[in-house]
């Protein structure tokens, strides 16, 4: 199997046909033999069974699998674990990034250029047609910086949050399968467990269209940022 979609969601019932249709026909489009896996963290609408009524053509595998409520680190978690690709990716629900973005991220891997490729908003190639309100953007100037002195992420890395993420399969499987993050910070204990193991991550831009319906701040306190972060750092210290 070529590649593995895997797309995380919380109450997205009216966004989840599109989103399963965009993958599905980036997969028969660039005649990639695929597996689209929607993985709901424990909606209270009816976003499983929506996505359990899309067709998509039979060479593709799609499969909704559903959790109690843990978190979006849970859920890719969860998601990944089972799939079988050869590169494996996530993609946040919403379409913000167009799929045909993921063939950049798969040349840089099978190039041999890096192991884990990043989607990136903030590169200068980027096009952003809609960006973020503007109180995102000073949360996530903030954030970032955060990060690089707290968490001593490489200043390299301009996007850590993008939800647009491809790795090779072996390798992703590994990773997650480590993981204990369940919240937003996954991205980070990920990254850092990574870099330990001397994986090669680079970026590349992206065509993005801001989501206003995105469920990040509404799920997200600081205290379990905090708490999240001093359990990544902790964990990340034993290895």
């Amino acid at each position: 199997m070529d590649l593995s979609i895997i797309i995380p969601v919380f109450e997205e019932s009216k966004k989840i046909t599109r989103d399963i249709e965009a993958a599905s026909a980036f997969l028969i489009s660039n005649r990639l033999k695929g597996e689209i896996i929607i993985v709901d963290d424990g909606s209270s609408d009816n976003t499983s069974q929506v996505a359990e009524t899309v067709e998509v053509p039979t060479e593709i595998d799609l499969r909704v699998l559903h959790n109690d409520h843990r978190g979006k680190g849970f859920a890719v978690r969860t998601g990944i674990k089972v799939c079988h690709g050869k590169h494996v990716m996530f993609a946040d629900s919403g379409n913000c990034v167009p799929f045909q973005n993921v063939l950049t991220g798969l040349n840089l891997i099978k190039n041999g250029a890096c192991d884990i490729a990043h989607g990136s908003r903030k590169l200068q190639e980027s096009k952003i047609y809609m960006p973020q309100a503007w109180y995102r953007r000073i949360y996530s100037t903030i954030f970032r910086w955060f990060i690089i002195a707290i968490m001593k992420i490489p200043s390299e890395f301009t996007d850590t949050q993008c939800g647009f993420k491809i790795y090779r399969g072996d390798l992703a499987r590994k990773l997650y399968n480590d993981c204990i993050t369940d919240g937003f910070m996954f991205d980070i204990e990920i990254i850092l467990r990574a870099q330990k193991q001397k994986f090669r991550i680079k970026e590349f831009p992206v065509e993005w269209t801001a989501d206003r319906d995105s469920r990040l701040l509404r799920n997200l306190s600081l205290k379990q940022m905090y708490n999240e972060l001093t359990m990544i750092k902790r964990a990340i210290s034993k290895l």
